[in-house]
């Protein structure tokens, strides 16, 4: 459980937030996206879960078409306004189940119209999973980046028309999803990114051709990085590497910052898990709202 103190800090952070509270967080795998966990994601931990209310604001699942297919997404937003910023939400292989779901909550209270499209449908369904490592091979790996690229697109379009400031689009992503914020901020239409602990290199394939310290010099939005020193997948090097491939590029490149944490493991952001490090999570959710506002999108 956090200190008095640091769950003050949660609570002002996000107000209406709680942690530990809403059992019904931890309830049974359904097919509404935010709901449930995936199997491959547990054990889940709920004593340190936090649950955002959606009191006053309008919540749950939309959907748009792109290229033909039906994308769903959860999308949260302050409810009776418009002109909002806009903030794209990207999952952890997972999906968008409930943590990301709360995360789009914890944005629309702090004003932004959030929205987590469902990024792996056309492939599969990753809740279906009890097993990382078939997650991996049998769905993930064959999700094309073009592919996310233009459902991505096709979130901003929704947006857009349903109460949403083009001109004020951000990015946030976890893991895989912290990856795909690199990619997306030189390609879309987006201010500012925030990625966390999200892969920077890798081997060209047909369906991932490039990766973030390829696209590093051609950024059209800076990205905050944030990482954890204890990341046994992310090694700092690669870290390195990325830095010397921003110094080179263009000035949104240039604009980009990492904050690494000592002692921190992969998904420290994510509170349903054992890797959840308060805070380390704390610290980042302040830096990338300040990194937001920074760059215009408040």
């Amino acid at each position: 459980m956090l200190s008095n103190d640091l769950q003050r800090d949660f609570d002002a952070l996000v107000p209406g937030r709680s942690i530990g509270a809403g059992s019904s967080r931890r309830s049974a795998l359904g097919m509404m996206l935010g709901a449930g966990y995936a199997a491959a994601a547990a054990p889940v931990m709920a004593q340190t879960a936090i649950a955002t209310p959606a009191d006053g604001l309008v919540a749950g699942e939309v959907s748009f078409a792109v290229n033909g297919f039906d994308v769903r997404a959860y999308r949260a937003a302050p409810q009776g306004r418009t002109g909002l910023p806009v903030m794209l939400v990207i999952s952890e292989i997972f999906g968008v189940h409930e943590y990301i779901a709360d995360v789009c909550r914890r944005l629309a209270r702090e004003g932004y119209l959030a929205i987590a499209p469902d990024l792996f449908a056309r492939q599969g369904d990753p809740r279906a999973y009890t097993e990382v490592a078939k997650l991996l091979s049998e769905l993930i790996a064959k999700v094309p980046d073009a592919q996310v690229m233009a459902d991505l697109d096709g979130a901003v379009r929704w947006a857009g028309a349903n109460g949403g400031d083009l001109q004020r689009v951000g990015i946030t992503g976890f893991c895989w999803g912290g990856r795909i914020t690199w990619l997306y901020a030189a390609h879309g239409p987006v201010k500012a990114g925030v990625a966390w602990y999200g892969r920077l290199v890798g081997q060209a394939s047909a369906l991932t051709p490039k990766h973030p310290v390829d696209i590093a010099p051609i950024l059209k939005a800076p990205v905050l990085g944030l990482y954890g020193e204890k990341d046994t997948g992310i090694p700092l090097d690669t870290v390195d590497t990325m830095k010397k491939a921003l110094a080179q590029g263009s000035p949104a490149a240039k604009a980009s910052q990492f904050v690494i944490y000592p002692d921190a493991p992969h998904a420290f952001h994510a509170d349903y898990r054992p890797s959840f490090r308060p805070e380390a999570a704390l610290d980042g959710r302040r830096r990338a709202l300040d990194w937001l506002r920074q760059h215009g999108l408040a």
